[in-house]
């Protein structure tokens, strides 16, 4: 009949259970910095995996007809695959952005059967890039100048979403309709049984990942503050 019973609701009526214990003091601390860093690992590798099972296995021809293409250069087929799709009327004028200083013009025509026939009357050539966020600004420049609003978008099927990324920051509204040209030399099919392969998907998701953060920080800054555009000084692409 002495027994107590306690109801005023106290920690000591209702102790809290064992796991909230887990993180308190020093060593919750480490605990904490250790299960988050291990949760971050998971996370970039499942993202990576993801990543480099989505990418283009073929090139498809756009469905339809833009007023432009860029090509973003740094493959030889690169430019060759663009003048099929100028040949296929798919687009009316054509950018070829990032072009080594020391090349002519006459050796770019030495990369295309079609050549000639489009470089003499449909083509820009830019110089000025010198990274994926050079060639974004690059295009969105030439985008503006003529008056574009769609694009097609040549480039290496793995450097695609990075690309695309940039390009999209760089000309919101613009529509930007993917061509991935594929690289025999990178097997993505089976991307996992070449280390050379691996080493290089692996490099490019670790540089899109900060391209597709400052996508994310773009768009937010334009809803949060409308009529800003990109800022004019880009960081140094790592």
């Amino acid at each position: 009949m002495n027994e107590t019973i306690n109801i005023d609701g106290s920690e000591d009526a209702n102790p809290r259970p064992k796991h909230f214990h887990r993180f308190r003091g020093p060593l919750g601390f480490v605990r904490l910095v250790f299960d988050g860093t291990i949760l971050l690992l998971v996370m970039l590798i499942i993202g990576f995996i993801v990543f480099a099972n989505g990418l283009a296995r073929e090139p498809k021809d756009p469905p339809h007809a833009t007023d432009g293409i860029t090509v973003l250069t740094g493959g030889v087929s690169r430019i060759d695959e663009a003048m099929k799709l100028m040949a296929k009327k798919k687009a009316r004028r054509m950018l070829i952005t990032g072009v080594n200083r020391e090349t002519t013009l006459e050796q770019l025509k030495l990369l295309t059967p079609e050549g000639t026939r489009y470089f003499d009357c449909c083509v820009d050539i830019d110089k000025a890039a010198l990274n994926t966020i050079d060639n974004a600004t690059q295009t969105a420049r030439w985008v503006a100048e003529n008056g574009y609003g769609s694009v097609i978008v040549v480039t290496s099927n793995y450097h695609m979403p990075r690309a695309l990324a940039e390009l999209e920051r760089a000309m919101p509204g613009i529509v930007l309709v993917p061509y991935p040209v594929v690289d025999n030399n990178v097997e993505v099919a089976r991307w996992w049984e070449f280390p050379g392969t691996t080493k290089l998907l692996l490099s490019e998701y670790l540089k899109y990942l900060p391209a597709l953060g400052r996508l994310w920080a773009t768009n937010l800054a334009r809803v949060a503050l409308p009529g800003t555009s990109v800022p004019p000084a880009d960081e140094p692409e790592p």
